[in-house]
């Protein structure tokens, strides 16, 4: 089986109110490309992966007027996608959904969210995703209350085989300063907004410890937006999101080989599946946001990981209309995870 994520950019802007594909010459939320040129760059890339399910994050968004798993099936329909049928789960007012896009004839995928109700109050357990969460990060000895800005996609997964798992789609809050007119200023929202960000990865971490005590296998992919090193506030907390997220070693503990490479990465070569544009500094930046983390009894299943950098992977270089569609598709690049499920 493929199991794959793919970070989007825009993706919204590349439907009507009618929820389908606007092919035109109309700029797209892409800088220099139209709707069509990315319309069709993702199509090929989603017909490349083939996969049997792709955790879409920031997926068309879902209102009162537009419908997020309509748009996908829409877009899956004109490219005629074996992932064909998608499931959202709580929806956001981001503009930025997250949701999965499957091969019906391969998994059945039901939203099953699981936790608590609070509303505003503390109570015993961990809250459901949509709630909120009571955390104190720092020493003020008061307590935040956390939200997420764009609530994880939980699911049920039932595969053609007879095998089950559970998965959890997950996009943290950036970190970026947005706002900021100022060093003071930029420096303040960045702290604020990695408290925001660890508070939200302890908050998953908690739901992932639930499920492999219980003993569910479990897939977490996603854009986490951070991994360690990332930037200079990371040492005010001791930890990236990543590193909390994955956990320890062993039984409790999940495993992506890319992330676990950055754990280690001294003076050795780094995965990286996104590539941003920095105007001021003239040249790119590239990161890795992206991962698929597996429980461990999953280890054994043969799962194999593969990023689709345009530069990095040979294959991806080498088709040249391959390669050229993942520049023009987003700014993230798909990871994939291949497992004998």
């Amino acid at each position: 089986m493929r199991i794959a994520t793919y970070n989007v950019e825009w993706f919204g802007a590349l439907f009507d109110d009618q929820d389908q594909l606007i092919m035109n010459d109309r700029w797209s939320g892409r800088h220099n490309v139209t709707c069509a040129q990315q319309a069709q760059a993702l199509g090929t890339v989603f017909k490349a992966i083939d996969a049997d399910a792709v955790m879409v994050i920031e997926a068309p968004d879902q209102n009162g007027q537009r419908d997020t798993v309509m748009a996908l099936e829409a877009f899956a329909r004109a490219y005629d996608l074996r992932a064909c049928k998608a499931v959202l789960g709580f929806s956001n007012d981001t503009q930025q959904e997250i949701a999965l896009l499957y091969d019906p004839n391969k998994i059945k995928a039901v939203h099953d969210p699981i936790g608590v109700a609070t509303g505003k109050k503390r109570t015993d357990g961990v809250p459901r995703f949509d709630e909120v969460f009571h955390i104190d990060l720092d020493v003020d000895a008061t307590e935040d209350v956390v939200r997420f800005s764009k609530p994880p996609l939980e699911l049920q997964v039932n595969t053609a085989k007879g095998n089950q798992f559970r998965m959890i789609g997950a996009h943290l809050k950036s970190k970026a300063p947005h706002g900021a007119r100022s060093r003071d200023e930029v420096i303040r929202l960045s702290v604020a907004n990695r408290r925001k960000q660890l508070a939200q990865a302890i908050w998953l971490r908690a739901r992932i410890a639930t499920h492999l005590e219980a003993g569910d296998s479990l897939i977490l992919l996603g854009d986490l937006n951070d991994g360690p090193g990332l930037d200079e506030y990371e040492n005010l907390f001791g930890r990236s999101s990543v590193e909390i997220v994955m956990g320890e070693d062993g039984a409790n503990g999940l495993f992506d080989p890319n992330a676990r490479a950055i754990l280690r990465r001294r003076l050795a070569p780094i995965p990286t599946s996104s590539r941003f544009f920095l105007a001021r500094e003239g040249r790119y930046l590239q990161a890795l946001l992206d991962y698929v983390m597996i429980s461990s009894d999953m280890c054994d299943k043969k799962p194999c990981w593969r990023i689709w950098h345009p530069f990095d992977d040979y294959e991806c270089w080498r088709k040249t209309e391959l390669r050229e569609a993942l520049l023009t598709a987003s700014d993230h690049f798909p990871v994939v995870l291949d497992i004998e499920i």
